[in-house]
């Protein structure tokens, strides 16, 4: 089960999508040591930014990135990118930290991804990109996969998708540019 006072602490300032906290109580109806995306994990609290403060400590930058989810198994994180003081994080760029460096926008917003969790692996992180890959003969379904495609379906119409790769191109088409430009103040990238 999500703690949720912790999980909460992650957004100080800010109203939690309504996604997001449909997705919390989503994964705590699931049991406890199953999972419905390959790594993926809501519930840690990253209000103190240590993911991040290795990128800047500068109050403007860490107060502009809302990390919320675990994105792998060694440690990246998801986050929103609060463009421009922007409080509407439904609509706020959606971002990939690699545990070991990089940092890069994967979806528009967060219905963006719940669309790329459907596909069921985590992503590759890298200085230079982000990417998911699914190689056929190796790949098992993390235990709930099927019941979060259910969901995501009928909660929001959303289809399951077979190439995240391609909301990750649009979304670093829309924002690849700004978000780059932004990073320069804080971080020579």
């Amino acid at each position: 089960m999500v703690n949720i006072s912790a999980f909460e602490a992650n957004f100080k300032n800010f109203e939690i999508p309504e996604e997001l906290t449909e997705l919390v109580k989503f994964q705590d109806s699931i049991a406890d040591d199953e999972n419905f995306a390959d790594q993926f994990y809501i519930g840690r609290d990253y209000s103190d930014k240590s993911g991040i403060n290795g990128y800047s400590d500068d109050e403007e930058f860490t107060g502009s990135i809302i990390e919320f989810a675990m994105a792998d198994g060694s440690g990246s994180t998801y986050a929103f990118w609060v463009r421009n003081n922007h409080k509407n994080l439904s609509e706020a760029p959606v971002l990939a930290f690699g545990s070991e460096g990089g940092i890069h926008i994967i979806a528009k917003n967060i219905r963006e991804l719940l669309q790329i969790l459907t596909f069921d692996v985590e992503p590759a992180i890298g200085w230079d990109d982000v990417y998911y890959y699914k190689d056929e003969d190796e790949y098992e379904p993390t235990e709930k996969t099927e019941e979060y495609k259910k969901w995501v379906l009928e909660k929001y119409g959303i289809e399951t998708t077979e190439n995240p790769d391609e909301i990750v191109k649009n979304a670093q088409e829309t924002y690849d540019e700004e978000f780059r430009n932004w990073l320069n103040k804080y971080y020579d990238y």
